[in-house]
């Protein structure tokens, strides 16, 4: 970049001004208008689990498939072929920060039938970092989720290992919905 070119940038970004920090990002318009709050009383109890984990090493990549689940199904959520209908982010924030936010974003993703997520957990190059800590809880509190059916390390532009893709099953509304919308096709 030339010194003109600089400077035309430096002006054009005078009023700019930073995001404020997100826990959540939403990706495409979605009835999930709202931010992940902590459970309130009416919402079931948060029943990840907490205390001492094993960590494994930044190297090994986190992945998980629900017996039943074909393998096609997996390569095709790592190759990041599905669309994602809902981000959160983790970065940064205290272990019992993160499982609270995992909680009420996995509800409201079953909540809405979101079928398809992208978790933001940071990047590390030690293994006992505290990304490496999320990744690993997350390993861990996943499957703890009957809804989820996989999850695995997302592609470079979505995060690369500072991210997994999760995919949910889908809702019995939404295979209602789809049995109907089969029905009168066949009519």
């Amino acid at each position: 970049m030339n010194a003109d070119e600089k400077m035309l940038f430096q002006h054009a970004m005078d009023d700019v001004k930073p995001l404020e920090p997100s826990s959540i990002v939403y990706l495409k318009p979605s009835p999930l208008n709202t931010t992940v709050r902590p459970c309130e009383a009416s919402e079931p109890d948060n029943f990840l689990i907490t205390g001492f984990i094993d960590l494994f090493p930044c190297s090994e990549p986190i992945e998980f498939k629900r017996d039943g689940i074909q393998q096609g199904v997996l390569d095709k959520l790592h190759q990041g072929k599905y669309q994602l209908d809902a981000s959160l982010n983790l970065l940064r924030q205290p272990v019992e920060t993160c499982r609270q936010n995992l909680f009420a974003f996995m509800q409201q993703s079953q909540k809405h039938h979101l079928r398809n997520l992208l978790i933001i957990h940071g990047k590390s190059r030690h293994d006992k970092s505290h990304a490496n800590v999320i990744r690993n809880y997350l390993s861990r509190w996943l499957p703890q989720f009957d809804a989820v059916q996989a999850f695995c390390v997302a592609q470079p532009f979505h995060g690369g290992t500072g991210a997994c893709y999760v995919a949910l099953r889908k809702s019995e509304q939404s295979r209602l919905d789809n049995r109907e919308r089969h029905a009168k096709r066949s009519r």
